[in-house]
């Protein structure tokens, strides 16, 4: 399906280790390049993980445009079904829509150990009414919604444009999770950016109280923005993934 070469750093990352599979997902427009450090904080405590690209990703928004919501979740359904193969328990971490997929997997997958959404996209009605005056205008791209961080200097690897398209395929992804959020049962982690400049945090909230598991964390973020895994509170991410996937495996 995709034409252009994948971007440096943009590459799927895999690092083998025990039975324990973490399944990690980046982000809208994003690429692998924004999870790589959590991937490999958690893969430095023995867990096996999986940083698939989602499809139209890491390469060029042409590509993008092409792929469509229903390609996204095959590419995490696929990366489960690859972990499935060495591990006998799953986790699934993820920013922004990767967040938003980690829900999806959870309302659709119920054998999978937990979920940590990290400032996961659900309900954006700003963003619908701006795609609706776009898709209106016939434009077909738009400039890009990447590196917002809080921290000097750091840079995320996503594209400088956003299909229009796409941004259709991503609300069609949010209203199918958020009508879903009460068949979550999994142990859950909500990790949620105070500022951020691109979902806002009350989605986070609207995740926390909507879904059904008995077990449920909310913890704040409060010196990064929206690319959090990339930005100050990196290191608390990892710490509390670790210690989630620690206690629920």
């Amino acid at each position: 399906m995709e034409k252009y070469p994948v971007m440096k750093e943009a590459e799927e990352f895999y690092f083998e280790g025990n039975e324990i599979g973490v399944l990690i997902s980046h982000g809208f427009t994003g690429t692998t390049q924004s999870m790589r450090y959590i991937g490999e904080r958690i893969a430095k405590s023995g867990y096996t993980v999986y940083g698939p690209r989602l499809t139209g990703h890491g390469t060029h928004p042409e590509d993008m445009e092409r792929a469509s919501y229903k390609d996204w979740i095959a590419t995490v359904e696929g990366a489960l079904e690859k972990l499935k193969e060495t591990c006998s328990t799953i986790f699934v971490v993820g920013l922004s829509m990767g967040g938003t997929l980690a829900l999806y997997l959870a309302e659709n997958h119920p054998n999978i150990a937990g979920i940590m959404p990290i400032n996961a996209a659900i309900n954006m009605s700003e963003f619908a009414t701006y795609y609706q005056g776009l898709k209106e205008e016939g434009a077909r791209f738009v400039p890009g919604i990447g590196s917002d961080i809080k921290k000097e200097g750091i840079k995320e690897l996503a594209y400088e444009q956003t299909p229009v398209k796409s941004m259709g395929d991503l609300l069609t992804l949010m209203n199918m999770v958020r009508e879903n959020l009460t068949k979550i049962t999994v142990p859950t982690l909500v990790l949620s950016s105070t500022v951020d400049h691109v979902v806002p945090p009350e989605n986070s909230q609207e995740i926390y109280k909507n879904i059904s598991s008995e077990e449920k964390r909310m913890v704040t973020l409060e010196n990064s923005y929206h690319v959090a895994t990339l930005d100050n509170d990196k290191e608390l991410i990892a710490k509390e993934c670790v210690a989630f996937i620690e206690k629920y495996s």
